[in-house]
């Protein structure tokens, strides 16, 4: 009977020594100690035995599991200097290396641009007005002089919710909704989001527009003249230009398209401004006394100035951007360009 325990001890410290693991070790642990294991199958033998027996092989039998339990000891505890000194090998930190700069965010080239245009024109006293997204038809085009059979309706595709409620294809209601609330001197910028049904390189059916409105005593068209040469300078460089062309919008008369010179050739005529010197970046013109009218405001004492520009169309230009989508994608490679100015 010795010999049998002494070879399962025997077994146990043989197979002990091949164990690399803290899971082989368990596993070989649950083989000789577990509920079904070897030694615990020589408890179930017992009842065999006649009672006389019984004390001495129940002592064998625990002599043993103490030895090989103690085996199993020694060897976890040799395992687990084993595996924390691998682990602490390979979270070693060598202090002698340059530390990991954390990543910092940037604003989106939208965003800069558009707090360059705000503080811009904020530095020649405007003030801001922000209006619903929303709007009534009447905001968006019959107080505007663009009623509802006008053909202008038809230079810009809309989005409507009813027939009455559409999402707003410009900023001009902000301008209408202040005329009608305050008496001139008004000047106010209206920037927000804008809502047209076009998609490609060049459109989007969301972008951003910035409208501007002066509305005071003897303003002329050489008031938006000088308003618009300071806000390109700032915008641009010291050195860009403006010219006007004659235009059509039924809000403003005499309507204006406002081009710079080239931000990158400088007028000298390039792929961007397609040879030509010159760039279109917004359109403008003197109020048209039918809204100031329908406002509230008498077209015989004051006039006023409007001018409006998306904010993708100067962020394209000013940065090179070809594609219009390539503003909306979140590309991380793209926007990282961009610093916090």
């Amino acid at each position: 009977m010795q010999e049998k325990f002494d070879l399962i001890l025997q077994s146990a410290k043989s197979e002990l020594e091949s164990i690399s693991n803290s899971k082989d070790l368990f596993d070989l642990k649950t083989k000789y100690l577990g509920k079904n294991g070897e030694i615990t199958a020589l408890l179930r033998g017992m009842k065999d035995l006649s009672p006389q027996e019984r004390s001495s092989f129940g002592k064998l039998v625990n002599d043993l599991k103490t030895a090989v339990d103690a085996l199993f000891v020694q060897k976890e505890q040799a395992l687990k200097e084993k595996e924390l000194e691998e682990r602490f090998s390979k979270e070693a930190i060598d202090i002698t290396l340059p530390g990991d700069k954390p990543k910092i965010g940037s604003l989106h080239p939208l965003n800069i641009v558009k707090n360059k245009i705000l503080n811009a024109f904020m530095g020649m006293g405007f003030e801001v007005f922000e209006g619903p997204e929303i709007e009534s038809d009447y905001y968006c085009f019959q107080a505007l002089n663009i009623p509802k059979d006008h053909p202008a309706r038809d230079m810009q595709d809309t989005f409507y919710i009813t027939d009455n409620l559409l999402l707003r294809p410009h900023t001009s209601p902000g301008q209408v909704r202040t005329m009608e609330k305050k008496q001139p001197p008004i000047k106010i910028l209206s920037p927000g989001r804008v809502y047209r049904a076009d998609d490609d390189a060049s459109h989007s059916p969301m972008f951003h527009q910035i409208e501007g409105l002066v509305v005071d005593k003897g303003v002329s068209l050489c008031d938006l003249k000088g308003l618009l040469d300071e806000f390109v300078r700032v915008i641009f460089d010291e050195d860009t230009k403006t010219r006007f062309r004659p235009s059509y919008f039924p809000f403003t008369e005499p309507s204006v398209e406002v081009d710079v010179t080239c931000c990158k050739c400088h007028g000298k005529g390039c792929s961007l401004c397609k040879g030509t010197g010159w760039i279109e970046i917004l359109g403008a013109g003197i109020v048209n006394k039918k809204v100031l009218e329908m406002s509230g405001i008498d077209s015989d004492v004051y006039s006023g100035l409007a001018f409006g520009l998306g904010i993708e169309r100067i962020t394209m230009i000013k940065y090179g951007i070809s594609d219009i989508r390539t503003l909306f994608e979140n590309n991380v490679n793209f926007l990282k360009q961009f610093n916090r100015r």
